[in-house]
């Protein structure tokens, strides 16, 4: 499995945990989710991927996106 097939399905499998929920607190929980506990790798490719508009994003993910944070470039 690639690693952009990997994030796809991470995040995916997210998505359909938060589908119980409102819309609004399931974007929220699901961009929250990424933000705090996928590392600053996986983040830069998630966004990279859904910028780019990589299919097979859930649609909870993508509109997840606008909320999750670009990771912090290091300083070395």
């Amino acid at each position: 499995m690639s690693e952009d097939s990997r994030i796809v399905k991470m995040a995916n499998q997210m998505a359909a945990y938060f589908k119980v929920f409102p819309e609004a607190e399931a974007v929220a929980g699901l961009a929250n989710h990424i933000n705090k506990f996928w590392d600053p790798r996986m983040r830069r490719e998630f966004l990279q991927l859904a910028q780019a508009g990589a299919a097979g994003f859930e649609p909870l993910v993508v509109k997840a996106v606008v909320a999750v944070k670009p990771p912090k470039m290091s300083a070395n």
